[in-house]
């Protein structure tokens, strides 16, 4: 157990100490927030610190933490290094950043936020490519749910079924203004899902379940190297560029630039706790990465989950449990779906107060995410995960251009910079190498990825050595 000991008082000490660094580098003040001035009665409305801390840990708390994390544990105890400190240098960085840069250009999506600080050209690639990864992260929260319910409920409400009733509920969670669905139960379903993760985790240490000792070892099966496949595997629960899309929900819904910390980089962390104690209880259920591997394989992924957790918790606990992980996808994937009806009235202009409008929208992009469904998850899930860690990086990559231009201390941009060209070796790397990319050999996209990712970095210097002058 010293392992999850090391790795929760790693994440608590990152954000009370680096997440207070990264806070005092943004600098938060009293000026009148978006929610406030811009108050539309749809998607600009305050909202409380407590439950926009809640709905911000559903809306970027899919089934990544839970299927990602368990993936990730083939890979052995060494995802559980990559999780915490992912999160604390990485993506919690990430999630503020984006929040607070959001917040600070009337709630702008991270589309519009490319062209701000990386140039019209940046903008159009970040809108399509931003909303490709939203339908792409949509459909994924449709049918993995959807799987999931249908193991819970008689063969007669198949997963087409249960696949049209969450589409059904997106359409109508797209629509409506933020405080009718959203604002009302998420702030409960957030209260369930830490509850299902505390139960997770109250099996592991009162069940006997012994959790592997960190180590660096690779221990996947099938020999996948932990660079870079580990880092894309466990996208959210680490570092994930699908929150920098879910941020700007937010942003338009805090009352106080103060309240960034706890809601944008407290969710993330947040989220990594629970990526960890599935990570955990993955390696301590089955035994072995062999095992763990061999059960991915013959259930798929819904199948591992509600095997752990009936197998820890029971008939009752395990329902519940997998009712936790449930409400994970479908409050990610219905806000999937909005952020990429706001990306989409941005770029045609449309007034989203008019319910015409937004229709005009919404029923094309459903549309779009019901036929995706039709498509191989494992499929979908690689694309989703690459893509994921491809916006992680260039969100980065705008928040360090946004330290430079507004920032006298030209250092300061360093703590985003750092970890956008990690992703960027990430993200390169693995495009080169997988099989959904151009499967090229590791002797070539190992020096390539990183040549990407030091080219990004001096052009990173350089740009720093002209702000000084």
């Amino acid at each position: 157990m010293f392992s999850l000991i090391f790795c929760f008082a790693v994440l608590t000490a990152g954000y009370c100490f680096y997440g207070k660094l990264v806070e005092k580098i943004i600098s938060p003040d009293d000026r009148e927030t978006p929610a406030v001035r811009l108050n539309d009665g749809v998607d600009f409305m305050p909202i409380k610190s407590g439950k926009a801390f809640l709905i911000q840990l559903l809306n970027i708390a899919g089934t990544g933490p839970i299927f990602g994390a368990i993936m990730g544990a083939c890979f052995g105890p060494v995802v559980f290094l990559w999780i915490i400190f992912g999160a604390v240098l990485g993506g919690a960085v990430h999630d503020y950043m984006v929040g607070m840069i959001s917040e600070r250009h009337e709630g702008s999506s991270i589309a519009e936020l490319a062209g701000i600080y990386l140039g019209n050209a940046a903008k159009w690639g970040m809108r399509i490519f931003s909303v490709v990864l939203l339908l792409l992260t949509g459909t994924v929260f449709v049918t993995s749910p959807a799987a999931l319910i249908a193991d819970l409920t008689p063969e007669s409400f198949t997963v087409k079924f249960w696949t049209v009733v969450i589409l059904l509920y997106y359409i109508l969670a797209t629509l409506l203004p933020i405080d009718k669905i959203i604002g009302k139960i998420y702030p409960l379903f957030g209260v369930t899902l830490i509850t299902m993760a505390v139960g997770i985790l109250g099996g592991i240490i009162f069940g006997g379940y012994t959790v592997p000792e960190i180590s660096f070892e690779n221990m996947h099966p099938d020999k996948l190297p932990v660079w870079p496949y580990m880092f894309v595997t466990v996208a959210c629960g680490a570092i994930s560029g699908f929150h920098a899309t879910q941020s700007p929900i937010i942003s338009k819904c805090i009352t106080s630039e103060k309240e960034g910390r706890k809601i944008f980089y407290g969710a993330m962390i947040s989220e990594s706790v629970i990526a960890l104690i599935w990570a955990a209880g993955g390696m301590a259920f089955y035994g072995t990465t062999h095992a763990l591997n061999d059960s991915l394989t013959a259930m798929g992924q819904s199948g591992v989950v509600y095997d752990i957790s009936k197998g820890m918790l029971g008939s009752v606990g395990g329902i519940l449990a997998i009712l936790g992980v449930v409400i994970c996808p479908i409050s990610s994937g219905d806000t999937a779906f909005r952020s990429a009806r706001l990306i989409i009235s941005e770029i045609i202009g449309a007034d989203q107060k008019k319910l015409a409008n937004r229709l005009l929208i919404t029923i094309p992009l459903l549309g779009a995410g019901a036929v995706l469904t039709q498509l191989d998850f494992n499929a979908l899930w690689r694309y989703f995960s690459w893509s994921n860690q491809t916006l992680a990086m260039i969100s980065l990559w705008i928040a360090t251009s946004y330290l430079l231009k507004k920032y006298s201390n030209k250092w300061a941009s360093l703590i985003t910079a750092l970890p956008a060209s990690f992703m960027s070796a990430v993200s390169m790397t693995y495009i080169l190498m997988a099989k959904e990319g151009l499967r090229i050999s590791e002797k070539i996209a190992y020096p390539v990825g990183a040549a990407f990712a030091v080219c990004l970095f001096v052009i990173y210097l350089v740009k720093a050595k002209q702000k000084k002058k």
